[in-house]
């Protein structure tokens, strides 16, 4: 497994780690997991690899995992937590979700949705 490394990313309590790189398909990694510093694997994430109508549902899709951090970011901002940065965050997470389904709704009215076609 890779470390991942990101200028915004902390590893102060946890890392998060995907396949190495020999082993990535479609250019773009699908394993993660999230370990603590003792290497105890908290999480472990597999994402969709390859296009469903090729390759039939083998993973979570980009979309589920920013719901889930959306639902939780909504759940703190209904309560005493709530804060300016939270609001901020819910609404780019929303942002990147129209994004995504922009680019799904044209795949789907080129009748690609599903496949490598471009």
């Amino acid at each position: 497994m890779t470390e991942v490394k990101h200028d915004l990313l902390t590893n102060k309590y946890t890392k998060v780690f995907h396949e190495n790189q020999d082993k990535i398909l479609f250019n773009a990694p699908h394993n993660f997991s999230v370990q603590d510093h003792e290497g105890n694997i908290l999480s472990h994430i597999d994402f969709q690899c390859g296009p469903i109508k090729e390759n039939g549902v083998n993973g979570v899709a980009n979309e589920d995992l920013l719901v889930m951090v959306l639902t939780r970011l909504e759940g703190f901002q209904n309560s005493e937590f709530r804060c300016r940065e939270n609001a901020l965050a819910i609404t780019k997470i929303e942002e990147a979700l129209l994004w995504l389904r922009k680019r799904t709704m044209g795949r789907e009215n080129r009748g690609v949705e599903g496949t490598h076609i471009k």
